[in-house]
């Protein structure tokens, strides 16, 4: 039996940024960070990347993935979630007699993901008898003191919170959207990443970019310059 699987999601198809996937990040195409950072981690019997585009997997295959099945066409769409794709490959690897203890969910747009981070969180993950772990930020400002529009004009999202000093308020966090750990069995029973016992890497701001659009692609390209100047 093969233990650890790494599954990078690459579907075709991206509207916002035209072969987000695989469009050039400083260099090479954005999906050969992941796909390396994976290979060079050593964790992994099989980096494999699930995808429905045969220009993807021609380049994952270059970079030293496995491609050996591609995405059905039901969760290849802007609805599929990453449980339902990652669900899908364990069932598919199951099918031809492989299986898997431990999976790590990378996404293919994440250049800050790297073998030291996964190795970090792998051994957090074992040794602590984790279901699941996953990276995740500070938010910059305390989102007590959050805003909403009402018939255009501002209101406070927590009105009790009007007058409460920004230090005084507790952190809040949200996924950095990078890489999600998981024992596969849980997973396929609970069909969901974050439960009673989901562990964290906390990053900081400098090491997370979500990528929805060119500002922020250039603001990732800005950001991974400045930190591997810092390295």
């Amino acid at each position: 039996m093969k233990n650890t699987v790494a599954i990078i999601t690459a579907r075709g198809g991206s509207k916002r940024i035209p072969k987000k996937n695989i469009k050039d990040f400083l260099g090479k195409p954005i999906i050969a960070y992941s796909i390396e950072a994976a290979l060079n981690s050593g964790l992994f019997d099989e980096v494999m990347v699930s995808t429905d585009d045969p220009e993807i997997a021609k380049i994952a295959k270059k970079y030293g993935a496995n491609v050996p099945f591609f995405r059905s066409e039901k969760n290849a769409d802007d609805f599929a979630t990453t449980v339902d794709v990652i669900l899908e490959v364990l069932e598919s690897y199951e099918k031809i007699e492989q299986h898997f203890n431990l999976g790590c969910c990378i996404y293919p747009t994440a250049p800050f993901v790297n073998a030291e981070i996964l190795k970090l969180g792998f051994e957090k993950l074992v040794n602590n008898d984790l279901d699941s772990l996953f990276p995740i930020v500070k938010f910059s400002f305390p989102i007590q003191r959050s805003l909403k529009i009402e018939n255009d004009t501002l209101a406070l999202n927590f009105p009790e919170h009007l007058n409460s000093r920004s230090q005084d308020l507790p952190f809040s966090y949200h996924d950095a959207g990078q890489f999600y750990f998981f024992k596969t069995k849980v997973l396929q029973t609970a069909k969901k990443i974050l439960t009673q016992k989901t562990g964290y890497i906390e990053l900081s701001e400098l090491e997370v970019q979500d990528i929805d659009n060119l500002t922020d692609w250039q603001l990732a390209e800005l950001k991974y310059v400045l930190l591997n100047k810092k390295s």
